[in-house]
């Protein structure tokens, strides 16, 4: 089983489109995992049914018994947070508010507060429209941890994989270079950068790969609406030849894009020219992990 990663150093690449692009070509061969667990999108292209779901817990919250609490004030004057207020004669935790950090819970006289496991989001194993599974989560409003809920996901999609003895998980990793990203690159075989010809664009996809050469993970890139700006497709081609990275290929601007997600589905399921050329990617990407 090999684990792919596709990420992209900003947002708005076409990452996502392009991830599930890729999970429709390889149908039940691979498990997908949706790792953009801040916004994660994945699921309203792939139509996932949502079959089992379970609840994410990270951190911890602060709670306090209004039964052995005095209303002194000690803990809301303590909190660098001002996470609990004195609302309606009453000291309460705001959950948006307050860190875990349990400094609350030290101070109080009385020991009427407690510090409990927070729940953060849920995480999902479905089906998909392709007859693939999916693995997803949803985090919460407010909620941290991220990397860690990237972590769930991505070992619940290892672990099915291998169970159902398929070939590919395909992972759609968080644009940027933080923490998720970082959770998300933990034991990749290979790495799809999708970029497009931007000045952001070509900053961010350097800033992004300094963070996969320290992982020492092969990567190849595919350069999205590259005939939009041909000076800043040749400058990002220039920087794949001096790093070494594959050139899996080069996708056109194409409204029809769009067309498909409004109509849920995915660019290689509408006969267009990015549908073989992705196509074309996804066989490149199979080789280069059989030679690597």
């Amino acid at each position: 089983m090999r684990e792919i990663v596709v990420l992209s150093g900003k947002g708005g690449t076409g990452k996502t489109s392009i991830t599930a692009s890729l999970a429709v070509l390889a149908g039940n061969e691979a498990v997908v995992a949706d790792c953009d667990v801040d916004a994660a999108n994945m699921h309203l292209l792939m139509q996932p049914d949502f079959a089992l779901s379970s609840e994410f817990y990270s951190g911890e919250l602060a709670i306090i018994d209004q039964n052995a609490c005095t209303q002194c004030g000690v803990c809301s004057e303590k909190c660098r947070f001002g996470a609990i207020p004195f609302i309606n004669n009453t000291f309460s935790v705001n959950p948006l508010s307050c860190e875990g950090c349990g400094y609350c819970q030290k101070v109080c006289p009385t020991e009427a507060i407690s510090m409990k496991s927070r729940k953060s989001g849920y995480v999902y194993i479905s089906n998909t429209k392709v007859n693939s599974t999916m693995v997803h989560a949803r985090l919460d409003i407010g909620a941290e941890n991220s990397g860690k809920l990237v972590a769930k996901v991505k070992n619940e999609a290892k672990e099915l994989a291998e169970q159902q003895n398929k070939s590919f998980v395909i992972v759609d990793g968080s644009p940027g270079i933080g923490c998720p990203v970082v959770s998300s690159l933990s034991g990749a075989n290979y790495v799809v950068l999708v970029t497009e010809p931007t000045v952001s664009g070509l900053h961010d996809l350097e800033r992004v790969y300094s963070v996969i050469k320290r992982f020492r993970i092969k990567a190849g890139c595919i350069i999205n609406k590259f005939d939009i700006n041909p000076k800043k497709t040749d400058e990002i081609l220039e920087f794949l030849r001096k790093e070494n990275i594959t050139h899996l290929s080069n996708i056109p601007f194409d409204i029809r894009f769009s067309k498909a997600m409004t109509e849920a589905k995915t660019i290689v399921e509408l006969e267009t020219l990015p549908k073989y050329l992705i196509k074309d990617a996804w066989f490149k990407i199979k080789d280069e992990l059989t030679n690597n």
